[in-house]
């Protein structure tokens, strides 16, 4: 009897689990007591992925720009600067627009009064009217009156609506929430409508640019399913993907809008990302990124063989997929038995090594 199976790795029996590419977890004990989890290497047939690098951009992006007449007066934001949805980020003179919101009052207040003066006046007509006193050519004419009046009372209307929404323009708010990434005016300028103001950019809503080759846009086309891997390892899933109708004559690639889900992950336009794409299904040797160990570019497994001996293996994996398992390119085969917790086996292994030499 090894070492080993002295320190107590009495390994029981597993269960599959449905669907899975590794079997449910088995109890063994190392010398100190304590419970070592492994697992039996199974293949499952699972979504074949296709990987290319892409490029995040934001959604909203947009230019604020002035929509009336004045001089800056003040500027509450700057490059970098977080705005909220709403916030007023510049402020502009609106004497002029102020002087034409009062004008604009005023002209309402007068033709409301000729308005009132000129219903009574035809109430008046149509009274005598209504006796056959008077011609109807009098009626025509007060009826008329009364619609020119009512056509002056809304011209007015709209005229101050028009005064009272210049003079909100000398108010800019930000359409919605971002950052700001450019200031294109001083306070002092003087601008008129069209005028760019300030740029920005919201985190909340980004999507990768990816341009795929001609040869392998078709299986990608056909399932539209795919994630996105951020730098620090996170993978989300597409939200939405967008193909384009026709290729780049140039490159020949189709440039595709892979959209993330809404919300702040850290990342940011122009940072480059990984995106797999979902190009058919294929068999693969699958375990918890868990298990592996990692020792600089290297990377590896405890397997435990059938008289309970670990021993490190150095294996080749691909991309992790969105549920936290990793598949096996190299180094493994099916039906072999990993320890789940690698730090656990590497602790058994050396106190199986200073068993063996104590003896």
């Amino acid at each position: 009897m090894s070492a080993l199976m002295r320190f107590g790795l009495l390994l029981t029996t597993l269960t599959l689990l449905p669907g899975a590419a590794f079997a449910a977890p088995r109890a063994a004990e190392t010398a100190a007591g304590a419970p070592l989890n492994t697992f039996i290497v199974e293949r499952a047939r699972v979504a074949r992925e296709t990987a290319f690098d892409g490029t995040l951009e934001a959604i909203d992006q947009s230019t604020v720009a002035a929509q009336t007449n004045g001089r800056v007066i003040e500027v509450l934001y700057d490059v970098g600067d977080h705005v909220e949805k709403g916030a007023i980020i510049m402020r502009l003179t609106g004497n002029e627009q102020r002087a034409r919101t009062v004008a604009a009052e005023a002209a309402l207040a007068e033709v409301r009064t000729r308005l009132a003066e000129v219903q009574l006046n035809h109430g008046r007509i149509k009274e005598v009217y209504d006796k056959k006193l008077i011609a109807k050519a009098d009626y025509d004419k007060a009826a008329a009156d009364l619609s020119a009046a009512r056509a002056r009372v809304d011209a007015a209307q709209a005229a101050l609506d028009q005064a009272r929404e210049d003079l909100g323009y000398t108010v800019v708010r930000a359409p919605y929430p971002g950052i700001v990434v450019a200031r294109l005016v001083q306070i002092g300028e003087t601008v008129t409508p069209g005028k760019p103001l300030m740029t920005g950019v919201s985190l909340e809503r980004l999507r990768a640019l990816v341009d795929i080759p001609q040869q392998h846009v078709g299986p990608l086309r056909k399932h539209r399913k795919a994630r996105i891997v951020l730098p620090d390892g996170r993978s989300l899933p597409a939200e939405s993907i967008r193909f384009p109708p026709a290729a780049d004559p140039q490159t020949h690639t189709f440039r595709v809008r892979v959209d993330l889900p809404a919300g702040d992950y850290g990342a940011f336009p122009g940072m480059l990302v990984k995106v797999a794409f979902v190009s058919g299904e294929e068999p693969q040797l699958l375990i918890p990124t868990s298990a592996l160990l990692r020792r600089g570019e290297l990377t590896g497994a405890y397997v435990v063989d059938g008289q309970g001996r670990i021993a490190l293996r150095y294996l080749r994996v691909g991309t992790p997929t969105a549920e936290h398992r990793v598949p096996v390119l190299a180094g493994l085969d099916a039906g072999e038995r990993i320890a789940a917790d690698p730090i656990a086996a590497a602790i058994a292994s050396k106190q199986a090594s200073r068993a063996e030499e104590a003896e």
